[in-house]
């Protein structure tokens, strides 16, 4: 069984649609990704350099807060009251020097005279409200006795550090205790200590931040989505750190660096997008609207047999050179039909030209399916693709497995367009076959014009496959085609009874897209009976009435509103009957399909007969 299938061609426009979409994403995509590779590096690099300036103004407001307290420190180190003092202990130095009052002018909490020994001669604590803090001052001696004071110098006459003291962190200010002129042996150390809090380090830092345990001896940054935290450690005498410094910054930079890189995309998608409109009226205007007038033409020309000529826009393009051939092919057309138009049928009927254009036209059917496909089908493989891979192929410092990847792409291209042009053949073979029987159909006429229709021994089966394309290139509906493929000889005339055959197929076809479901079957039973063959070409159309069978071989006569002139079937039944044959219509109804039974002589039986 041969089936013959068509389904509905694919818009060349929403194949253009598709592709634009598909590049529009792909360049949105493209874009998003080169633009976050140069807008985000760049924006994180500036906002890790603002990381690096508040680090570094951190670090500068510590030394600098500890700096004052070494400072101060230094004065009473390099002084000669506190040298005689380290020699010889009194309360009059302490009264004067060491008092509250003095401590609360040099900005510092807690003080303290070191003996060399490491002996503390003395130490006060004072708080907020210039008392005492017993507490503070033991801590203090304690954070004293835990720290190397000469290490805590590093070689110098004064220092500073941060050390914990009891529950709080305090710089320290320490100097050796030497003359005012900076001479004589050092007679032991004396130590400020000015307290830093959170609301100490926010007022000098001009942030909200806070004093915590440290978490390591470096700076630690850690980046949020708004915000991001910094730790700076605050470094004792042994360089670890005794406390953190931890302050929030918002990401204000990288927030602009987002915002720009949405800007940007959206932007460029939007532009792009306008791009793409654009092209797509463009490509609408210049070559699907021009496309879409010749398929008008074209239908108008299949519905009404007109064969007028399209109307030419005067373009020097594809498109212009296609409806230029288009015209010649229709002009050739109409001649063909003037020429046939003057000759007269066999039989003599006044419709006898009107016929063989019908049965033209249904032989043409097939050539411009054939046509409308090999004008929509795209090349298998880009050109340019496989110059490029056939280039790089000849060059010879391709590597080995890029050039059997290549070898295995232009193989495959090959066979790709190898097969197209097999499809390609297959569909110009049956081109060729059709427009045979369209000459062949010219022939007949020129040559039977006066004459009786000569007969002999036809393969029946035959001429149904040939005219198969009739109802398998069939552009009203898709149609499921099936014959027995056995010979059966009958007697007729071979041109005349293709005609006939390709006229009922056709008749079949258009019975089946009347229905209006888009697709159907026919299907042709070929039998010997009784010395005739008799061919049976049913379909699941859209039938007739019973009683309107005898009127469907009158002159004019159409069950179609749409249809006109009805000289199909009229020229079908004086054919068959010139040929010795009989020609009958069947329907169980409306709907219900129809069957066209086709009774020739056998050919053996009327060979037998001559004998």
């Amino acid at each position: 069984m041969i089936r013959a299938h068509q389904g509905r061609p694919r818009s060349l426009g929403a194949k253009l649609v598709l592709i634009l979409t598909a590049v529009g994403v792909a360049g949105a995509l493209a874009i998003t990704v080169l633009l976050a590779a140069i807008i985000t590096p760049s924006f994180n690099g500036l906002e890790a350099k603002a990381v690096r300036g508040h680090v570094e103004r951190t670090q500068a407001a510590l030394t600098d807060y500890a700096a004052k307290v070494e400072s101060a420190v230094r004065d009473y180190g390099d002084w000669n009251d506190s040298y005689d003092y380290m020699a010889h202990p009194s309360v009059w130095f302490e009264r004067e020097s060491f008092s509250s009052l003095a401590m609360a002018n040099l900005g510092v909490q807690g003080m303290a005279y070191v003996a060399p020994d490491r002996h503390v001669v003395i130490a006060r604590w004072i708080g907020a409200n210039g008392a005492e803090r017993p507490a503070m001052r033991a801590a203090l001696i304690r954070a004293i006795a835990a720290t190397d004071l000469e290490r805590a110098l590093r070689g110098g006459s004064s220092g500073r550090f941060f050390a914990r003291v009891g529950d709080e962190v305090a710089a320290i200010g320490l100097a050796r205790v030497r003359r005012s002129d900076g001479s004589g042996s050092p007679r032991g150390f004396v130590l400020m200590a000015r307290a830093i809090g959170s609301a100490q380090l926010a007022e000098l830092l001009v942030v909200p931040a806070r004093i915590e345990r440290p978490a390591g001896d470096t700076d630690i940054v850690s980046p949020g989505r708004a915000t991001t935290q910094i730790a700076v450690p605050l470094r004792g005498a042994d360089g670890h750190a005794v406390a953190a410094a931890r302050f929030a910054v918002p990401r204000e930079v990288s927030m602009l660096g987002r915002r720009m890189l949405l800007l940007a995309i959206a932007g460029s998608t939007l532009l792009l997008l306008i791009v793409l409109l654009v092209l797509r009226r463009v490509i609408a205007r210049l070559v699907l609207a021009p496309l879409a007038r010749v398929e008008r033409h074209m239908q108008r020309v299949r519905a009404s047999g007109s064969l007028s000529l399209l109307e030419e826009e005067g373009r020097d393009d594809e498109i212009g050179s296609l409806g230029r051939s288009f015209n010649a092919m229709l002009a050739q057309l109409k001649d063909l039909r003037e020429q046939i138009q003057v000759q007269s049928f066999a039989l003599g009927r006044s419709e006898s030209a009107v016929a063989v254009m019908h049965n033209v036209r249904n032989a043409l059917n097939p050539i411009s399916t054939i046509l409308s496909q090999g004008v929509a089908q795209a090349p298998p493989v880009e050109r340019a693709t496989l110059d490029r891979a056939m280039a790089e192929l000849a060059r010879d410092d391709v590597p080995a497995a890029r050039r059997a990847r290549l070898t295995t792409f232009v193989a495959a291209a090959f066979e790709a367009e190898r097969l197209a042009r097999d499809a390609t053949r297959r569909e110009l073979q049956v081109g060729r076959e059709a427009m045979t029987h369209v000459l062949e159909i010219i022939g007949q006429q020129q040559k039977s014009a006066h004459e009786r229709p000569e007969v002999e021994g036809v393969d029946v089966a035959e001429i149904v496959a040939r005219n198969a394309a009739i109802a398998r290139y069939s552009q009203l509906a898709s149609i499921a085609f099936s014959f027995p493929a056995g010979p059966h000889v009958a007697l007729a005339n071979r041109v005349i009874l293709s005609q006939v055959v390709g006229n009922l197929l056709g008749n079949a076809a258009e019975a089946i897209a009347a229905r209006g479901t888009g697709s159907g079957s026919i299907g042709v039973t070929i039998a010997e009976e009784d010395g005739h063959v008799v061919i049976v070409i049913g379909d699941d159309g859209e039938g007739f009435d019973a009683d309107r069978a005898p009127n469907l071989f009158q002159r004019g006569f159409s069950t179609r509103q749409h249809k006109s002139g009805g000289l199909g079937l009229h020229w079908c039944a004086n054919s068959v009957t010139a040929m010795g044959g009989t020609l009958a219509l069947r329907s169980a109804g409306k709907g219900l399909g129809a069957e066209a039974v086709l009774t020739l002589p056998a050919a053996g039986e009327a060979l037998a007969h001559a004998a």
